[in-house]
């Protein structure tokens, strides 16, 4: 990539797990519009897959919960675009569960999904990108859960938690051909968390982020172009926080009567 245009992806091949809506669309949307190829997974095709002007995203259908068909993403994106460059591990998320009683079932779901998914679909692009001349980058989109836990997330911080000690683990043993890195994402407003805002549209949690707003998909969206780009080239086990600088302590705003 020339290092003077560090956001031109033309010729590059990307992959976005979970990449059919909300904040892997957004990723995917960005991709395209810097040029790079990109395919998409999920359970189902969508009406709709992302794009940019004429330029669409590919899909393939994938449960990357599964090692074999993490592995048969990224050899459907190879045998597709000749390479691989950029796998963005999105795909993830839990509904909130009491810990005391939660299932067995659902915590080892939560876990495959968020950790597991993540591990098997790096191991298969690590083996496509260490042998590129220009290697490769794993960008792992992870939650402040992961720093600070929130009532009814048990599983899923512990997953997060992984996720995070996963990306500087294989930092450590895949540099320096394939870089990888973390997001740290915050409250996002996105259609399908819109029931956890509250009736007045997310007024007041945004109220306690000192950025004074939520942030959106397209926030994450920048952080992975540039983590994947030329500018992050030494940048790798980074985890790069887009959380508007995550929230107001309780004990401020019950000081401040807030």
């Amino acid at each position: 990539m020339d290092i003077g245009n560090p956001l031109d992806f033309t010729g590059r091949a990307v992959i976005v797990t979970g990449g059919t809506k909300g904040i892997g669309a957004a990723i995917a949307g960005a991709f395209l519009a810097a040029g790079a190829e990109v395919l998409v997974c999920g359970r189902n095709e969508p009406p709709e897959l992302p794009a940019s002007g004429a330029r669409q995203a590919h899909f393939r259908a994938a449960d990357v919960r599964d090692p074999a068909a993490a592995a048969a993403l990224v050899d459907a994106a190879v045998e597709r675009f000749g390479r691989l460059d950029v796998l963005v591990n999105n795909a993830g998320g839990s509904p909130d569960a009491d810990a005391a009683t939660v299932s067995p079932r659902f915590v080892e779901k939560i876990v495959a999904l968020n950790l597991l998914a993540p591990f098997y679909a790096a191991q298969a692009a690590n083996r496509v990108m260490r042998v590129q001349s220009e290697g490769g980058s794993v960008v792992n989109i992870g939650s402040v859960s992961a720093h600070t836990p929130q009532p009814g997330t048990a599983a899923y911080t512990a997953a997060k938690a992984g996720l995070l000690g996963l990306t500087r683990a294989l930092a450590l043993e895949w540099a320096p051909k394939v870089r990888v890195n973390h997001i740290t994402t915050g409250l996002i407003r996105t259609e399908s968390a819109a029931p956890v805002y509250g009736q007045d549209g997310g007024a007041a949690v945004a109220g306690v982020i000192p950025m004074r707003r939520m942030a959106v998909p397209d926030d994450v969206a920048r952080a992975c172009l540039y983590l994947a780009g030329g500018l992050a080239g030494y940048i790798n086990g980074a985890d790069l926080a887009v959380h508007g600088g995550g929230e107001v302590p309780a004990r401020f705003l019950a000081a401040q009567g807030e």
